[in-house]
């Protein structure tokens, strides 16, 4: 008689663990979707959805850390020139299509740049961590990543070129200042470019000769087979 009791309180055990069980199973499916849903919601926060790199709130954020942790780095500015004739010869479908390969081409440059973000437009931003001389050569990089090759959007090739800036952080400056800096650069940089079809000059930092000073030598790519290369806006 008692083996019969034990054997159904076992079995009454089992039934109520397999009934937890199941609705543990049932309860993960919106579980999972809320989890889901959330780590979009996170990605979509601190991404840009045409290029997949970070956003302009995630680089000043990183920005804020390097300042705060007292880390040598700089900022670089990219500027297209000419988007504005691509987007309105081949459409915008075609225009974000050039964004995301300038976006991958910066992100394949390697350190001391430590994060390119699309910040807005065709606008573009390298965190770089290191010496004045570091960010630099970074600049340097990235201006000749970005023109390297032409970028083909459907069947054309199209050459692509940028204004480029760059500044270093300042001992008790913040994040801002250095976006502001080197926007300046970057400025700077795009007002000393030829008003023809051409290679952009060098990447412009706020300690390099002003405009008076004459256009600053970069080398001679041009345009790359049959790309096009149109005149800037």
């Amino acid at each position: 008689m008692l083996a019969v009791v034990l054997a159904a309180a076992i079995l009454t055990g089992l039934a109520v663990i397999a009934g937890v069980l199941a609705g543990l199973v049932v309860a993960a499916g919106p579980l999972r979707r809320l989890h889901r849903a959330a780590t979009a919601a996170r990605w979509q926060a601190t991404h840009d959805e045409v290029t997949g790199l970070p956003n302009r709130r995630a680089i000043l954020a990183l920005l804020d850390r390097a300042a705060d942790e007292r880390r040598p780095h700089g900022l670089v500015l990219l500027d297209l020139d000419r988007f504005k004739t691509v987007n309105d010869t081949y459409g915008h479908e075609a225009g974000d299509d050039l964004l995301a390969q300038v976006g991958a081409r910066l992100a394949a440059l390697a350190p001391p740049v430590v994060l390119a973000a699309r910040l807005s437009g065709d606008e573009f931003a390298l965190l770089v961590y290191g010496a004045p001389a570091e960010v630099q050569a970074a600049a340097q990089a990235a201006w000749h990543a970005v023109r390297a090759a032409p970028a083909m959007l459907g069947d054309y090739p199209v050459a692509v070129q940028a204004s480029v800036g760059y500044a270093d952080a300042r001992p008790g400056g913040n994040p801002r200042d250095l976006l502001r800096n080197a926007d300046v650069a970057m400025y700077r940089a795009k007002t000393r470019t030829p008003p023809v079809p051409g290679p952009s000059p060098a990447p412009q930092s706020l300690t390099d000769p002003g405009p008076d000073a004459g256009p600053e030598a970069g080398p001679d790519a041009g345009p790359h087979g049959r790309c096009r290369d149109w005149p800037r806006r």
